[in-house]
């Protein structure tokens, strides 16, 4: 791989994963509520899911989901149902009242595996990123070369740019901690993401491949 293809992967990918999206909402809201150490288990969540979609999709089956769209379809409606799903909880989770001297209870935290799992469910749920996969990566890769090493260093460079990515918006939801401190503000934070996933839900659901 020359450096002048590392380069043009490196810009596209930098870009394109600096797009909001599921991912991004999941650990900047995280991270707002109970710090960036808890985002890092989403992150990890998130990119695991990642990671295996890339691989496996470089493996043929981004191939074989074109060539059966019923199966793609139900996926991503499996996917679109989850991420409503998340908004629904989002938008209903409780909140304690508050008074000016009286801080707003801290949200009842989540296990680390628990986050770790909801990232990885989130990331999971867009097959599209599979399909993104298999179109994307093999565009990079030199036929005349030995393909293995190309696509690990392709990985590696997603893999510093998502999670670098993933860290910017954590501390932008960090930032966010000290203006959740009232019961209001809180109540349309959590409106506000849960309106958020129903509507990544609802562009999920109405993709077409």
């Amino acid at each position: 791989m020359n450096l002048n293809t590392w380069w043009l992967f490196f810009g596209m990918t930098f870009f394109v994963s600096a797009t909001p999206g599921p991912n991004m909402l999941l650990i900047m809201s995280t991270s707002a509520r109970w710090g960036v150490r808890s985002a890092v288990a989403a992150m990890a969540g998130c990119m695991s899911s990642l990671l295996l979609m890339m691989c496996v999709s470089a493996a043929g089956l981004g191939a074989v989901l074109h060539a059966f769209p019923t199966v793609f379809d139900a996926l991503r409606l499996c996917g679109a149902a989850y991420l409503a799903y998340l908004g629904v909880q989002c938008w209903r989770a409780p909140v304690q009242e508050s008074t000016p001297d009286v801080p707003l209870a801290p949200a009842t935290h989540e296990s680390a595996w628990s986050l770790y799992r909801r990232g990885a469910l989130v990331a999971g749920s867009n097959p599209k990123a599979m399909l993104f996969a298999a179109a994307f990566f093999p565009q990079f890769i030199h036929a005349d070369s030995a393909a293995l090493p190309q696509f690990a260093i392709l990985l590696a460079t997603f893999t510093v740019i998502e999670v670098s990515w993933y860290f910017a918006y954590a501390f932008s939801g960090h930032k966010l901690s000290q203006y959740l401190q009232q019961a209001s503000v809180m109540r349309a934070f959590n409106r506000v993401t849960g309106a958020a996933f129903v509507g990544f839900a609802g562009l999920m659901a109405a993709v077409r491949d």
